[in-house]
C-alpha cells in the first residue's frame, strides 16, 4: 500500500457480475485445492520421493513459505500494473508448478514445483481488489465473502478429491488435474473478467519487498520447523532473531519511503489494525477443526476414541464444512449490510467458538463430527466474508489489493501458528498403540478448547472495531 499516490478515477464499471463472479470464485477455490491436493500424499512422500520423512517435509513447507512471500508483494504489483494481469500470473505460476510436480520424481523438483505453486496465493485478494473496482456496491458484499470464502471451500473439498485420485490412479495425477483446473480457471479469468481501471503507477518498493520477504521467511521457518530443531535451538533461535531485527529495519524503511510496499501509516489505522490482528487470531483458530476432525476419524477404533476411517471417508466427512461456507457468503452479506461487517465478524467468531464446544461433547460417531464441523464452517464463512469489508472500508482504492493481501497473509501466518501449537500439544500428549504413539484424546480436546478460545479472543478483538467506520478518503463515489 503507498500513501503517496493518488488514484486515478475511473469510469463507471461495465463488468458483469454473472460472468466476473464465478470466474474469480472459480479460481479462489482452484489456488485453495491445490494446496490441499498434497495431502493425502504426506505419509508416502518419503518412498515416493526417496528422501527422510524431515527433507519430503519441505514438499509442505516450501508452499507455505512461498505463499507467504508471493501475497504482498503481488497485491502491491496488482494495485500498480493492474489486478488482472497479475492475478493470470499467479494462476500461470499454479499451472507451471504443478507441471513441474507432475513430473518430478525426486524432492527438488518437487520442492521447485510446490513453491511455483505457492507464488498462486495472491489469487484470492486479486479477486477481491477486481470485485471492489467492478462490481456495484449492492453485490459487492455478497460477492466478496464468496471470493473470501473459496479459500475454505476448495480445501474442504479438494481433501476428498485428492484421495479418491490418489487411490485410483498414480500420484502425478494429482498435479496434472491441478494443472488443468488452473488452465481452465485462467482462460475464464482472460475470456470474461475485464482488466481494473484502478492503478497506483510509481515505481515498486524492492528493498521493501525484500526485508518483508527476509523477515517472513525467518519467522515462518521457526513456526514451522521449530518444533523438529528445538525451540531453543541455535536455527530457532537465531532465524527468530534475524527475522525481529530485519522486521525492524524494514518497517524504518517503510515509514521513509517515498512508495512504500505496505503503507504502516494506514495499516496503523484503528480499523485495519484490528482487522489484521482479528485475522490472525482467527486463522489460528479455524485451523484447529483441520487439525483434529481427519485424525479422529482416521484413527483406529481400537484407541477407543478413533473412528478407523479412510482419508476418502474422512474427506467426504469433511467436505459439508466448505459447501456451508460457500452457502454462508450471502448471509454474511446481508449481515453486514444491515448490522455492519463488525458485528458479521463478531457473529462468526462466537459461532465457531460454539461449534468447538459443541464438538467436545460430540466426537463419538460420524455424524456428530460433520454436524460440529458444518457449524464451525458456518462461522468462517460468515467472519471471512466480513474481513475484507472491514479492511476495504478503510483504505483507498488505489491500495485495495495491498491492502487485501495484507490481510490473507495475517490469515495464513494464524494458521500456520495453530499447525505449530496443535503439532506440539498432540506430540505431547499421546497414548501408546501396538508400540506406537499416537494423539490421545486430551491432546485432541485440548487442541479444542484452544481453537474456542482462540475464537472468543478474536470476537474480544472485533468489539473494539469502529460501529460505523468513515470512508476512506480516497473512495470512488460514482459507483453506479
Amino acid at each position: 500500500m503507498t500513501r503517496a499516490s493518488t488514484p486515478v478515477a475511473a469510469p463507471p464499471p461495465q463488468a458483469r457480475s454473472s460472468t466476473v463472479v464465478p470466474a474469480l470464485a472459480l479460481s479462489g477455490i482452484v489456488v485453495a485445492l491445490t494446496q490441499t491436493l498434497i495431502i493425502p500424499l504426506v505419509p508416502q512422500l518419503p518412498e515416493l520421493l526417496n528422501a527422510s520423512a524431515a527433507d519430503a517435509a519441505w514438499a509442505i513447507t516450501a508452499t507455505l513459505l512461498a505463499a507467504a512471500i508471493a501475497t504482498p508483494t503481488v497485491g502491491r504489483l496488482g494495485d500498480m500494473y493492474g489486478k488482472r494481469r497479475m492475478l493470470l500470473f499467479s494462476l500461470g505460476m499454479l499451472v507451471l508448478g504443478s507441471v513441474v510436480c507432475a513430473l518430478s520424481t525426486g524432492l527438488g523438483p518437487m520442492v521447485a514445483g510446490r513453491v511455483l505453486q505457492g507464488l498462486s496465493a495472491g489469487v484470492i485478494p486479486l479477486g477481491i481488489s477486481i470485485m471492489r473496482d467492478e462490481l456495484p456496491p449492492e453485490q459487492l458484499g455478497g460477492a466478496t465473502a464468496l471470493m473470501s470464502g473459496s479459500l475454505g471451500v476448495g480445501g474442504a473439498l479438494g481433501l476428498p478429491a485428492a484421495a479418491l485420485i490418489a487411490e485410483n490412479l498414480d500420484w502425478h495425477a494429482l498435479f496434472w488435474v491441478a494443472a488443468a483446473l488452473g488452465a481452465v480457471g485462467a482462460a475464464l479469468v482472460t475470456a470474461l473478467v475485464p482488466e481494473s481501471r484502478v492503478r497506483t503507477g510509481g515505481r515498486f518498493d524492492l528493498p521493501g519487498a525484500v526485508g518483508l520477504s527476509i523477515a517472513l521467511l525467518c519467522l515462518l521457518l521457526v513456526i514451522s520447523k521449530g518444533a523438529d530443531w528445538g525451540w531453543s535451538g541455535g536455527w530457532t533461535l537465531g532465524l527468530l532473531g534475524a527475522g525481529l531485527v530485519v522486521l525492524a529495519v524494514w518497517g524504518w524503511w517503510e515509514l521513509r519511503a517515498p512508495q512504500p510496499l505496505v503503507d504502516l501509516r494506514t495499516t496503523a489505522r484503528r480499523q485495519v489494525l484490528l482487522t489484521n490482528t482479528a485475522s490472525v487470531v482467527f486463522g489460528f483458530a479455524m485451523f484447529a477443526t483441520s487439525l483434529v476432525i481427519p485424525q479422529l476419524l482416521q484413527l483406529p477404533e481400537a484407541t477407543g476414541y478413533g473412528l478407523g476411517q479412510s482419508i476418502l471417508a474422512a474427506g467426504l466427512v469433511m467436505a459439508p464444512n466448505g459447501l456451508i461456507m460457500m452457502a454462508m457468503a450471502p448471509v454474511s452479506a446481508r449481515i453486514s449490510r444491515r448490522r455492519g461487517p463488525k458485528v458479521t465478524l463478531m457473529t462468526g467468531a462466537f459461532v465457531v467458538a460454539a461449534g468447538y464446544g459443541l464438538c467436545l461433547v460430540m466426537m463419538s460417531g460420524i455424524w456428530q463430527l460433520v454436524i460440529a464441523s458444518s457449524v464451525i464452517g458456518a462461522g468462517i464463512g460468515l467472519a471471512y466474508g466480513a474481513l475484507p469489508a472491514l479492511v476495504m472500508a478503510a483504505v483507498p482504492v488505489s491500495e485495495t489489493a495491498a491492502a487485501n493481501s495484507l490481510n490473507t497473509l495475517m490469515r495464513s501466518i494464524g494458521t500456520s501458528l495453530s499447525s505449530s501449537v496443535a503439532g506440539v500439544v498432540l506430540a505431547h500428549l499421546t497414548v501408546d498403540l501396538g508400540g506406537v504413539a499416537v494423539p490421545s484424546l486430551a491432546g485432541f480436546r485440548l487442541v479444542l478448547v484452544i481453537g474456542a478460545v482462540a475464537a472468543l479472543f478474536a470476537l474480544a478483538i472485533a468489539a473494539f472495531l469502529p460501529a460505523h467506520p468513515k470512508r476512506s478518503p480516497h473512495e470512488p463515489v460514482h459507483r453506479r
